[in-house]
């Protein structure tokens, strides 16, 4: 008799190494490629030996263990990104993995075992992304709630600074229209659904609430970065200057960007000067203007390197230098690359659906806040230099 329950109890680890490694090289689940190897595994360890117990003719099922867990891995891939299609498929694949380690002896036991197997495995599995499921969905309305109510909250202040002023009114709503539309419709079909029948965890409609969170997120980006040109323009940004490390500074920002570098195959190279390490500068604001350049290098350059480099000049100034391998920026576009909404007329640039056009503008505004100046070497198809140059000490503070 063939002892399925020993037999994957040997495996548990090269199961979780396989479906991990297959989950990363998958290309319809993106949301894995910035994870770490223990994030994806999560508590796949945990369900196996349940399974194990549930497989063994002397231990009582453990099904309970495998609820549990999977109803904590699913508020766990909510909190990754993950949508429901790319959840849906880690257990297809799962599914595959588990069998594949067991074929050996899935192909020496008698037909009633190998039934009793396959059965116990599909239910422990069937029950697992169910529970998932739940989570999931529950996850991602309590998202959908929290960002309906800062939705709420912007759009307050945002309606009162347009009063204020309607310089930008006309870009702001035409860059509105496509997330709200998105949104209102979706919406509706909730709405519509919740009226006839009760919302069921089906794909389609956490598919649905995906592409709701998706287009609210930026929206909620987008009026964010509205409000911090408004706040500028209005004076209303304070500085608070610190003693700044610009090497701890920069190493913040690439660990931050470092999983989308990756998930294009880009290298961040970094060269800071250690003389930097007590600047007077406003630490936070620093970071923004160096998280905005990185940020646009990355999303613009297919191959290559993302350079940082700091360099202490002459007359009481330093400099950081973000340089990419990128599309690169046409001469024309470079004096207007710096304006609110502007996007430069490439045919080398792909469509970035979670670019504002006011990631440039809001650098602009910090440098010049920080008594800064910045400068741009660009050539198309291959690559921008953007150079900023800050003084050590800032005049009136």
């Amino acid at each position: 008799m063939i002892d399925f329950s020993k037999a994957l109890q040997d495996k548990i680890d090269i199961i979780s190494q396989n479906w991990v490694e297959a989950v990363r090289a998958d290309e319809q689940i993106e949301s894995a490629k910035q994870l770490t190897y223990d994030s994806v595994r999560d508590s796949l360890p945990i369900v196996l030996q349940a399974i194990v117990t549930m497989l063994s003719q002397s231990e009582d099922s453990d099904l309970r263990t495998v609820i549990q867990e999977s109803l904590d891995h699913g508020g766990v891939r909510a909190q990754q990104g993950f949508d429901a299609q790319e959840i849906a498929r880690e257990y297809r694949l799962l599914r595959r993995v588990i069998f594949e380690a067991l074929e050996p002896e899935l192909l020496k036991g008698s037909a009633a075992e190998v039934n009793r197997a396959y059965r116990l495995i599909d239910t422990a599995l069937d029950e697992a992304i169910a529970d998932c499921f739940k989570t999931y969905t529950q996850a991602r309305f309590q998202e959908l709630q929290e960002l309906q109510n800062h939705l709420q909250l912007t759009n307050q202040e945002l309606t009162r600074l347009v009063r204020a002023s309607q310089e930008n009114l006309s870009h702001l709503a035409h860059e509105l229209k496509t997330p709200l539309t998105s949104i209102i419709g979706y919406s509706e079909l909730f709405l519509r659904q919740g009226k006839n029948s009760q919302l069921k965890d089906s794909a389609p409609n956490l598919a649905h609430i995906d592409k709701v969170l998706s287009n609210g997120r930026r929206l909620l980006r987008l009026i964010n970065d509205t409000l911090e040109i408004s706040r500028y323009d209005a004076g209303r940004i304070n500085l608070q200057l610190t003693a700044t490390n610009v090497r701890s500074a920069i190493g913040t920002v690439v660990e931050i960007l470092e999983p989308l570098a990756k998930a294009k195959n880009l290298e961040i190279a970094v060269d800071c000067d250690p003389v930097l390490d007590q600047v007077m500068t406003d630490y936070l604001r620093l970071q923004q203007i160096i998280t905005n350049l990185a940020s646009n290098a990355i999303r613009y350059t297919q191959a290559g390197t993302i350079t940082i480099k700091t360099k202490l000049l002459p007359d009481k100034h330093w400099s950081i230098c973000i340089t990419d391998t990128g599309i690169g920026i046409a001469s024309e576009d470079c004096d207007r690359i710096f304006l609110p909404y502007f996007r430069a007329d490439n045919s080398l640039a792909p469509y970035i659906p979670d670019s504002t056009g006011l990631g440039l503008a809001i650098v602009a505004r910090l440098v010049n806040l920080l008594q800064g100046k910045i400068e741009l070497v660009s050539e198309v198809g291959v690559g921008s230099s953007f150079t900023v140059i800050f003084p050590l000490e800032l005049e009136g503070f």
